[in-house]
């Protein structure tokens, strides 16, 4: 039967996705951006909150896109999640506030009974954050559910044993060096057609057209899926953020990490042409190693021409080598961090960028060219 529904279906399917699809228009997400901001900075409480926070004491670690499934064929997360439970456990140690950036569960391909099920050490770990006051949790594209589900308080009483509002974005502010600095962090889907409609359209995206689409096994492309709707995605999220004043803006959705508005890649690139420039051939050697790997998962390199350092991304915690990657805000730094399996088969963490709050402050003070 699915594959009678496939022969007649998957090219009307492909089509309507192509018209509403989430293939980023700027015009539309810039919007969506700032409407959002407004009305968290406007009205917190409803669908965000204002976190002031202290850059040299308080701590955040953002992760994102765990799509937590049924541990099967499909789940995504399977293979990742003991470096998530991992990096759970060193940042409950280590006193953070965990921002859990959105597309948490998969509730595209899966119920949210079964997600539920087969995700409890995930749910327990993250429960620890609540209790502790220390949790946040952005809805996405992929788990609508939370927003739209008007039995959703109720699930997430029975999983976390507390109530919970999940919301669509955050904003976090301080002071560095006695300006303010505001830390926007929302999933990153905003102006998408499909999923940031009104409440019908993101009923029937989360309800009937993901999980359709899903037991069909017809992938449109998605920014997480297609690496050339990535890079435009990345680009408009870098416009917008690249406007604002002394303010940074934090996304997931894509699941390709952003640091100071570069990818890893991107940077790898730049400290390439630098090592060339001083003949250090050992490091030319190392990163021309480096970025090899990268290449060869299929990572596109894109530039942002004259770019200022507004934008970061937290990739995702669903790789399919089993890494998982994320942002640490502590101590006046930011970190772009990954949890990799070492040769013996435990976690490890490792920071693949790392940048102070006063040089982040300085690089916004300054124009693009």
């Amino acid at each position: 039967m699915r594959r009678l529904l496939q022969k007649w279906l998957k090219q009307p399917i492909i089509r309507l996705s192509d018209k509403y699809s989430s293939r980023p228009d700027a015009k539309r997400v810039h919007a969506a951006l700032t409407d959002l901001y407004n009305s968290i900075i406007g009205k917190p409480g409803k669908r965000g909150v204002v976190i002031p926070f202290d850059a040299g004491k308080d701590k955040f670690v953002i992760l994102s896109d765990q799509h937590k499934g049924a541990r099967n064929h499909a789940d995504d997360f399977a293979l990742a999640e003991k470096n998530y439970l991992s990096a759970l456990d060193y940042y409950l140690g280590e006193h953070y506030n965990y921002v859990n950036l959105g597309d948490s569960e998969e509730l595209w391909k899966n119920g949210i009974f079964t997600v539920r099920k087969f995700n409890k050490a995930t749910f327990n770990h993250e429960k620890l954050f609540l209790q502790n006051k220390a949790f946040f949790k952005i809805f996405g594209n992929h788990d609508l559910y939370w927003d739209n589900d008007p039995l959703a308080s109720i699930m997430l009483l029975q999983i976390y044993g507390e109530r919970l509002k999940v919301y669509e974005g955050l904003v976090l502010q301080t002071k560095i060096e006695g300006k303010p600095l505001s830390i926007y962090l929302t999933h990153g889907h905003q102006g998408d057609m499909q999923s940031d409609g009104n409440w019908f359209s993101k009923w029937f995206v989360s309800n009937v057209w993901g999980p359709f689409q899903a037991y069909l096994e017809i992938n449109p492309n998605t920014p997480a899926t297609n690496d050339h709707v990535k890079t435009q995605h990345n680009q408009i999220m870098y416009d917008w953020s690249s406007r604002q004043n002394n303010l940074l803006l934090i996304t997931g959705h894509t699941h390709q990490p952003v640091f100071r508005s570069l990818t890893h890649l991107e940077r790898l690139y730049i400290n390439l042409e630098e090592a060339e420039k001083a003949g250090d051939k050992d490091k030319v050697k190392s990163l021309q190693q480096q970025i090899s790997m990268h290449v060869q998962k299929g990572e596109d390199k894109f530039t942002f021409p004259g770019y200022r350092p507004s934008y970061f991304n937290s990739g995702c915690c669903c790789f399919d080598d089993g890494d998982i990657t994320g942002i640490e805000i502590s101590d006046g730094c930011m970190r772009l961090i990954k949890w990799e399996y070492n040769p013996a088969g435990q976690s490890e963490r490792v920071v693949l960028e790392e940048s102070s709050l006063t040089d982040v402050m300085a690089g916004l003070a300054e124009i693009p060219q």
